[in-house]
């Protein structure tokens, strides 16, 4: 099969990448990497795998990119900011960002269907060697909405998918390594969600606040980096009932690249791609699983999450760059997957949601 499939990535963390890692996404990744030999501050120095070169070899050429800052409060032992208000600057700075790399030529933002078509077209056909990157805006946990105003002007500056979780205890709601329900300020956040038409991104939903966020929202939902809970036990992926909610109310999940997603008995900080085999290989497990819930390919995406706070130490031990996903059809194919279903996990299941949910 030939390797040069448009591929749409729904979840990554551009934006953290360039403010708070300092990564200079337009330039080649051996240079990213050489300027980080040496640094010690993050795991990951030197590892990264996404830079906008990488993303046009591999054609990865529509993605949805985040911004995020969590808030948390002084009994919370996680990283994040101090105040809201902190959480909302940053988030701030973040959109920046993707505002100088749309006048620099890098990024395009897509609001509405009308720009989403135009750059499906640029990138189902041979692109120029520099053809900008579509991106979709999401915000991945909600805690940096100060009010709901600030949610309003979100949506105003092109926000089209809304986390309310991350990792934690959250203001509106309680995400991996918690539980519990929606607080009463999020089941308000959902309902103006609903209000406002966006895209409901249940990843990292704990899993009470996830079946209550689900019934009060009735707008549409995906997951944008999601695994699945019965090839790895872990409440940071979605159990089957989860997976057939999501099916049933027509949402994509896209399967991700974080290697103790993908495995089980990865250890955090410990492990190494190569001690447990960890290869592109299971994630297509992770879509085949959704496939097979779903009874046809429909459902299933890509979501990689990649340098979402890990490098190649936690990545697939197959996987260099972010344009390794090339591999992807020629593993699906060998499932038996045929040409139509492996475009539709490559793209064509995210594209047809964001045909039917994105402004016109």
């Amino acid at each position: 099969m030939a390797t040069n499939s448009f591929i749409l990535d729904a979840h990554l963390d551009l934006s953290m990448n360039a403010l708070e890692w300092n990564r200079d996404l337009a330039r080649p990744i051996e240079e990213i990497r050489a300027r980080e030999k040496g640094q010690t501050d993050k795991k990951d120095r030197g590892q990264n795998t996404v830079c906008f070169p990488e993303m046009r070899r591999g054609r990865i050429g529509i993605c949805v990119a985040t911004q995020i800052a969590r808030y948390v409060k002084p009994s919370n032992h996680r990283s994040g900011w101090h105040s809201p208000a902190q959480a909302w600057a940053q988030t701030q700075g973040q959109l920046a960002w993707y505002r100088a790399m749309e006048e620099r030529g890098e990024l395009v933002q897509i609001t509405n269907t009308s720009a989403l078509e135009t750059m499906v077209q640029l990138w189902t056909n041979r692109p120029p060697e520099n053809a900008p990157i579509g991106y979709v805006l999401s915000l991945e946990g909600a805690d940096s909405m100060v009010t709901l105003k600030h949610l309003e002007r979100a949506h105003a500056y092109g926000l089209r998918a809304l986390g309310p979780a991350h990792y934690g205890p959250g203001t509106y709601a309680p995400g991996t390594e918690a539980d519990g329900p929606l607080s009463p300020q999020g089941r308000e956040l959902v309902k103006e969600m609903d209000r406002l038409k966006l895209i409901m991104d249940c990843t990292h939903l704990a899993d009470e606040a996830f079946w209550e966020a689900t019934k009060i929202f009735q707008g549409p939902i995906w997951a944008s980096h999601q695994n699945c809970r019965a090839l790895v036990p872990d409440q940071r992926q979605f159990s089957d009932e989860q997976l057939k909610l999501l099916i049933s109310r027509g949402g994509v999940i896209g399967s991700a690249l974080d290697a103790w997603m993908m495995v089980p008995g990865w250890k955090k900080y410990t492990s190494r791609p190569e001690d447990v085999g960890v290869k592109l290989d299971h994630m297509v497990n992770h879509i085949d699983h959704v496939c097979q819930l779903a009874g046809n390919a429909r459902h299933a995406g890509i979501g990689t999450d990649l340098d979402g706070g890990f490098g190649r130490e936690q990545s697939p031990m197959d996987l260099n760059t972010i344009a390794d996903l090339q591999k992807l059809p020629d593993l699906l194919a060998k499932r038996g997957y045929s040409t139509e279903d492996i475009q539709l996990v490559l793209h064509g299941n995210f594209l047809r949601f964001l045909r039917q949910h994105l402004p016109k």
